[in-house]
């Protein structure tokens, strides 16, 4: 549809569009009732003059990809499928399930995530909150990836067209693409889930009289070259806690927080002093904590002072060299092979090709060299990050 209003057909289908559950939210018809119907020879029971449009609705396509990897698709097993509930303008169509193996074979759409109000910024906002408590585990997903849209002041003002991704994230979507509306929140709530563990390990049996556990109010949140002074201590239902940061201006914010979240849940249900209900999830990968809200995702680690003096004092430890190796982006199955052992390759050169979801993947060099090593050989299933083949140093 042109500024204007012209509206301009770019192909027909005939067939029940994703989109119909927006249809369907505004109109109050079921357009998969109403197709069987008219199927089995019933005539429509209404005119167009009586169908009336009624708020606002949206759509989000939740699909098995890795916005990190240029949205290549992702095939595992699904260890944790936890959808938001169907309730108070929120629907979730989809045919998978936790336990259940999202294969290579077939479309990377596992989803489709609608929300409806009575109007667009309505609508927004239910999607925000539906996305942050969409939790999927064991693949890789688009959620964070739309949450981030639903907070980009473009996408909300609504002055946007369909080369919004590419002209907003010209590199690709990063993990710090999203800078996060209160940048101390994240902060306190890996605060309040570390002393939330800490409270869980007060009450194990059997410590050494004397030397029983003892729980501090102090700590320092450490997020890459970040880092948060915090502290934390109970009040009326809730924790009190307030964040300084150990950069820029240092001011101080308060935060009076209030949750019933236990150890080890992944949804963080929260509210905040006079707000509304909010979510974020949260993991412990290792000794540190992975939160992501509203399309944010913050990886920190929580210790006490002095315990953060000594994380500065820890040598580097670098990642490995890989620039010898070509390692699959994704998993799928290796249709081809463009070279073989001793070929030299020059930069650009197609290496590879790998089929996952309906596509083909094309691998090429980054660089020139030669082929030392074919790891692999062609109809091999490929796991993310397997090496496929190595270059002689």
């Amino acid at each position: 549809m042109g500024k204007d209003k012209s509206f301009y057909f770019l192909e027909m289908n005939t067939r029940l569009q994703v989109e119909h559950p927006v249809t369907e939210c505004i109109t109050g018809l079921d357009l998969v009732e109403q197709m069987i119907r008219v199927a089995a020879g019933e005539k429509l029971a209404f005119t167009q003059s009586q169908i009336q449009r009624k708020g606002w609705a949206m759509e989000c396509r939740i699909n098995a990809e890795d916005p990190l990897r240029n949205f290549l698709p992702s095939t595992g097993r699904l260890v944790k499928y936890q959808p938001p509930a169907p309730q108070n303008g929120v629907r979730v169509d989809t045919g998978v399930y936790e336990g259940g193996e999202i294969p290579m074979y077939y479309d990377s759409m596992i989803a489709k995530l609608i929300t409806h109000g009575a109007n667009r910024e309505e609508a927004m906002s239910k999607m925000r909150s539906a996305l942050n408590e969409f939790v999927i585990r064991g693949i890789h997903s688009n959620v964070q990836f739309q949450s981030a849209l639903l907070q980009h002041p473009r996408f909300i003002s609504g002055n946007f067209n369909t080369g919004f991704i590419a002209e907003e994230f010209p590199k690709g979507f990063q993990a710090d693409s999203v800078i996060p509306a209160d940048a101390n929140r994240l902060p306190a709530l890996a605060t309040f889930v570390h002393r939330r563990y800490l409270e869980r390990a007060k009450l194990l049996e059997g410590q050494l009289l004397g030397h029983e556990m003892k729980l501090t109010q102090e700590f320092v949140v450490m997020a890459g070259a970040d880092s948060y002074s915090t502290k934390i201590e109970h009040k009326d239902q809730g924790y009190q806690i307030s964040v300084k940061a150990n950069q820029g201006k240092r001011s101080i914010k308060e935060y009076l927080l209030e949750s019933d979240w236990v150890p080890g849940s992944i949804r963080l249900p929260y509210q905040l002093q006079g707000g509304s209900a909010l979510c974020a999830q949260i993991e412990r990968p290792s000794l540190g904590y992975q939160i992501i809200q509203d399309g944010v995702g913050f990886s920190c680690i929580v210790l006490s002072p002095f315990g953060a003096e000594m994380q500065t004092r820890m040598p580097y430890k670098a990642p490995p060299d890989t620039s010898k190796l070509l390692l699959s982006p994704m998993p799928g199955l290796l249709s081809k092979l463009h070279v073989a052992k001793g070929d030299k390759v020059s930069a650009g050169q197609k290496l590879a090709v790998i089929e996952a979801m309906k596509m083909e993947n094309t691998l090429s060099a980054l660089q020139d060299g030669v082929v030392e090593e074919i790891c692999v050989s062609e109809g091999s299933s490929l796991a993310v990050d397997q090496i496929i083949m190595q270059f002689a140093k």
